[in-house]
Formats: C-alpha cells, structure tokens, sequence
C-alpha cells in the first residue's frame, strides 16, 4: 500500500466514527449563522489540490455578502467561528469524506494566491505532492510568508507519518478550545532545513 493510499486509510479510520458529531455540530453552527446573519449559510470558493487538481471547498459563511469583495468584513458570529477553527468543520463532510482534502496537509488555495506564492519562492510547489488538508504543520504555526510557509509545508511533505498527523491534529483541537494564537505551536524551523523542526 503506498504512502497516500495508508494516508486515505488513516484519514478514514478517524472520520467515520464521529461523522455523526460533527454533521451535528455543522447543522448548529449552520443553524447560527442562519439566525445571526442570514442566508447565504455556506461559502464555497475553488482551491487547488494534490497535483495542481482543482476542487472546490465548504466553508460556513463569516463574511457579509457586500457585492463588492473588497467591502465584506466579517460578521460577529463569523469573528468566532473564524478564531476557532470551526468555520471550517463543513470540510470534513464534504472534501475530505470526497478524497479532494485530507484531515492533515497544506492549506489548500486559491489558484491566484498558488500562482503568486510560486512566483515569490519556487519551493512553495511542494505542497502539491501531498493532498492539501484541514489543518497542517503552517497553519498550527501561524506560519506567516511564503519562506516560512513554504519551509514547514516541504518539513510536512518529508516528514509526514500517521504519528505527525495525529499531533498536528490534538494540537489543532487544542487550538480551537482555547483560540488560534493561544494554542499555535512555536517553531524554530530554520529556513532550508525542514528536517530541523523543535516541538514545545
């Protein structure tokens, strides 16, 4: 069984027991953005996936609906499921149980950011050798610029195993009990080096 297919596996293997919590927790949530800041309750945008694929991802609404982009801010509500995470539950039901996400990987994006952000540092395509995911080594960094970014995604793609998926994940629940920037794991990953990575 290839590294990918074992990934699958593992992705569900811890899926499918709790899909019954989280279509739950999604119906509530969805049910609080529906009396909080109306319809539409689901934003879905194209992405980019494993080998440059696109697909597109489901997120609950947390911006207002401004015609112009540039205008939408987000909502109250939106602010809170945003600071922790849970804006991005819709995924596990739909791109990851698809096969277009897995749980743990890159943040999967935009093809007018996949295409700048290759242009500022080449390495940033390496990402694209492992299926995007839900939360990743970057996201429970904080990781902020393409250097950086592209640093730990290469780490991850190198060093990927079920035991660092399942790390990166208890941290992300951690993260989204007490809020992203409490919970964010500090690193001292050097850039270049993505075998040197120090955990708290």
């Amino acid at each position: 069984m290839s590294a990918l297919a074992r990934k699958r596996v593992f992705d569900l293997a811890l899926l499918l027991p709790l899909v019954p919590l989280f279509a739950l927790a999604v119906g509530a949530l969805a049910c609080g953005v529906w009396l909080c800041d109306g319809r539409p309750i689901f934003f879905t945008q194209p992405r980019i996936g494993q080998g440059r694929r696109l697909f597109h991802i489901v997120k609950l609404r947390t911006m207002t609906c401004e015609a112009d982009p540039a205008a939408r801010r987000p909502t109250r509500f939106g602010r809170f499921l945003r600071q922790r995470g849970l804006d991005e539950l819709p995924q596990l039901l739909v791109n990851v149980l698809r096969g277009d996400m897995s749980l743990v990987g890159p943040r999967p994006l935009t093809p007018a950011d996949a295409e700048r952000l290759i242009a500022e540092h080449p390495p940033f395509a390496r990402r694209f050798d492992v299926p995007p995911g839900l939360t990743g080594l970057a996201q429970v960094c904080l990781a902020q610029g393409s250097a950086l970014t592209a640093a730990l995604d290469a780490a991850y793609a190198e060093r990927r195993s079920a035991l660092l998926d399942l790390r990166l994940l208890l941290r992300t629940a951690w993260m989204n009990l007490v809020g992203k920037r409490r919970g964010a794991l500090r690193t001292t990953l050097p850039i270049g080096r993505p075998r040197h990575l120090s955990w708290p």
